[in-house]
């Protein structure tokens, strides 16, 4: 494809299109005290609305030597203990998460035109807790975290199929045996951002910020 070709779909491509998204108003007066009970609203009003995938949130890390990274996680809980989700403690994830115990979450919700940001310090659960989470999920996710490895080199797709194969063997043979390196994680959040859409450009961004006394909200300027 040429790179012209790539501009001309990008210059046509378009958000928010009307009779798929519905753009709500965010009234920071009668927002909730606390996030938490904000984005749960937000999250039930997603899964009405039929947004595909409301669970899936962008992951932001800094590695070892610093270098910021981004993935796509599920997330697997959110109270008040925090936004959790999970993986590999040896991943990519795992590692930055070592070496620099601070995250930042995204979600993004197109059909409602919101966005969520969560930012914050990182715990690991106890290996306990991990593994109870592991295995309250489906076989498939026990087959994922058995085949390991993740984040390492892979000399080929057969390899992967072979050990893809081993692991969904042992899953459903034994739907409690530990994978000893997956860990669920929780951010808990320093600041929570919902940034709602408006048809004409005039966003509403409606922050919560810790005080360790409890939330405090305020406006930004889109």
């Amino acid at each position: 494809m040429a790179q012209q070709d790539l501009h001309e779909m990008l210059r046509s491509a378009r958000v928010w299109a009307p009779g798929t998204t519905e753009l709500r108003p965010l009234d920071p007066q009668t927002a909730p005290p606390t996030p938490l009970a904000l984005f749960t609203g937000w999250f039930a009003d997603a899964v009405a609305a039929g947004q595909p995938e409301p669970h899936t949130m962008s992951l932001a890390t800094v590695d070892e030597e610093g270098l910021p990274d981004v993935r796509i996680v599920m997330l697997h809980g959110a109270d008040a203990d925090g936004w959790a989700f999970a993986t590999h403690a040896t991943s990519r994830k795992g590692r930055a998460l070592q070496a620099h115990p601070h995250a930042a979450l995204a979600f993004y919700w197109p059909l409602l035109g919101r966005q969520v940001r969560v930012r914050g310090p990182v715990t690991a659960a106890p290996s306990g807790e991990s593994q109870a989470d592991l295995h309250a999920r489906s076989t498939g996710a026990l087959a994922a975290a058995l085949t390991g490895r993740q984040s390492e080199d892979l000399a080929s797709l057969e390899d992967l199929r072979q050990a893809s194969e081993a692991a969904w063997r042992r899953a459903r043979e034994n739907p409690a045996e530990p994978s000893p390196t997956w860990t669920l994680y929780r951010l808990h959040p320093r600041t929570v951002e919902f940034f709602q859409g408006d048809a004409d450009r005039r966003h509403v961004r409606l922050e919560y910020r810790s005080t360790g006394f409890g939330w405090s909200r305020s406006l930004l300027w889109p």
